[in-house]
C-alpha cells in the first residue's frame, strides 16, 4: 500500500511535505518525497492530507471497564476492603477484546493503548494493547508494568497514612529481593515470613530487574518525592501517573530520568493532593527535559479524547511536535514498545490518514492501518 502526495510526520521532529509512505506486510517499507511505488501497489491519494503514527495512550483501563457505575461490566478494580497486593493480577486475563468503547477510540485515531488494573495498594501488571478489529491479536506487550498507587489512594489502602503506604511499598521491594535470592528456602517453608505470597513476589521480579518499569500513581509533590527515593533505593526504572505537581519537582524528574504521565486538561484543585495545579505544567516538565507521556486519564469512553487533550497542552505553551510524541513516540520509548511510535522504515505500520491538523476538531482520521491492516472507522 502507498498513501501519495501527503503531508508525512514521520517523526515529531521530521516532517515531509507532498511525500509517500508505502509499506506491505505490516511493516513500514520507505518514506520520502521520492519513492518508487511497485506496480502492484494499492495507492491512496493523501493530498492536502496529513499522516500521523497511530496515537498511543498510555494510561487507561481499556477493556476492563464498560460503564462505571455497572459493577458487572468492570473488571482489575480493586478496593480498599480487598487484600492491598496485586502484583501478579494480569491486566490480560480479564481484558475484553469486543468492549464497545475500542472502535470509538480508534475512530479517533488511536491504535495502541497502555491498559492497567486500578485500586489496592498495588494493583497488578499491565498490557500494551492493540486496538484491532474483532479476530486479530490484540496483545503487543504484557506485562508492561506493575501499578502501585501513593497519595490519598495508596492511604486508604494502608488504613489511612500516606507514611505507612511508602514503608509498605518499601518492605514489598525488599522481600521480592529476598525471595529472589532464597526460592530453595521459601520453597522448603525455610525463610523468612514475607509480606506477599509467591505469584505476587515473582511478579515483582522484572520490575527489580528493571526489565519494566514501576508506574507510582501519586499527584502530590511530596508522594512523588518518596517515588523518586524508593526508585533510587531500588534501581527501579520509574514512571509517574497522574503527576498534577509533578512540575515543582522538573529538575529532579528529569535527573533521575523519570517519565511522567500527565492529563494537562486535569488543571483544577479537586483535592488537597492537589493544590499546586497549574495549565502549563506540561510545558515546565519538557522544558526541564522530563519524558512526558500525554494521556486523558479518564474512563475508558473517554480515551477518544486524546488528541484534543494533547492540544490543550499545546494551547498551554507545548510545541505540536511535542504534543504528537507526547502521544506516540514517548509512551512507546517508555513502556519498551519496539519500533512503534513513528514511521521510520522497518517499524510497525500503525499509522493514521487525517484530513487536516489532528489536534483540531473539524480534523478526522480517514484511515487507520494497524499492522499494516486497514480497521474500520464505525462504531
Amino acid at each position: 500500500t502507498a498513501i501519495e502526495n501527503a503531508t508525512i510526520y514521520v517523526s515529531s521532529t521530521k516532517v515531509i511535505e507532498n511525500g509517500t509512505l508505502l509499506f506491505h506486510q505490516g511493516r513500514i517499507l520507505a518514506v520520502g518525497a521520492s519513492i518508487t511505488i511497485p506496480a502492484n501497489a494499492q495507492r491512496i491519494d493523501g493530498k492536502g492530507k496529513t499522516i500521523t503514527a497511530g496515537l498511543i495512550d498510555a494510561a487507561t483501563y481499556m477493556g476492563l471497564s464498560e460503564i462505571p457505575l455497572e459493577g458487572s461490566t468492570n473488571e482489575g478494580s480493586f478496593h480498599s476492603g480487598d487484600d492491598a497486593i496485586h502484583a501478579a493480577y494480569r491486566v490480560t486475563d480479564g481484558y475484553n477484546d469486543k468492549s464497545v468503547l475500542i472502535p470509538i477510540a480508534r475512530k479517533e485515531g488511536i491504535t495502541t493503548v497502555i491498559s492497567a488494573p486500578r485500586g489496592g495498594l498495588v494493583s497488578g501488571q499491565g498490557a500494551a494493547i492493540s486496538l484491532v478489529h474483532h479476530g486479530d491479536s490484540h496483545l503487543i506487550r504484557s506485562p508492561v508494568a506493575i501499578y502501585v498507587s501513593l497519595g490519598n489512594k495508596g492511604a486508604k489502602s494502608a488504613r489511612g497514612s500516606r507514611g505507612l503506604a511508602v514503608k509498605k511499598i518499601r518492605e514489598l521491594l525488599d522481600d521480592a529481593k529476598h525471595y529472589a535470592r532464597n526460592r530453595r528456602a521459601f520453597d522448603k517453608n525455610q525463610s523468612r515470613q514475607y509480606s506477599a505470597g509467591r505469584l505476587d513476589l515473582e511478579a515483582l521480579q522484572p520490575v527489580l530487574n528493571r526489565k519494566i518499569p514501576l508506574v507510582v500513581r501519586a499527584h502530590r509533590s511530596s508522594d512523588i518525592r518518596a517515588a523518586i527515593a524508593i526508585a533510587k533505593e531500588f534501581s527501579l526504572r520509574l514512571i509517574i501517573e497522574g503527576a498534577v505537581e509533578s512540575w515543582l519537582l522538573a529538575k529532579e524528574l528529569a535527573q533521575a530520568k523519570v517519565g511522567v504521565i500527565l492529563s494537562p486538561i486535569a488543571n483544577l484543585p479537586m483535592n488537597f493532593e492537589r493544590l499546586y495545579v497549574r495549565d502549563d505544567a506540561a510545558a515546565l516538565l519538557i522544558n526541564a527535559g522530563v519524558p512526558l507521556a500525554i494521556s486523558s486519564l479518564d474512563e475508558p469512553a473517554n480515551t477518544r479524547i486524546l488528541r484534543f487533550v494533547a492540544g490543550n497542552a499545546v494551547a498551554q505553551g507545548i510545541t505540536k511536535a511535542a504534543a504528537l510524541a507526547a502521544i506516540t513516540e514517548t509512551p512507546a520509548a517508555l513502556f519498551g514498545l519496539q519500533k512503534r511510535g513513528s514511521l521510520h522504515p522497518g517499524f510497525v505500520a500503525d499509522l493514521v490518514l487525517w484530513s487536516g491538523d489532528p489536534f483540531e476538531y473539524e480534523s478526522s482520521a480517514q484511515k487507520l492501518f494497524i499492522h499494516g491492516k486497514s480497521q474500520h472507522l464505525s462504531s
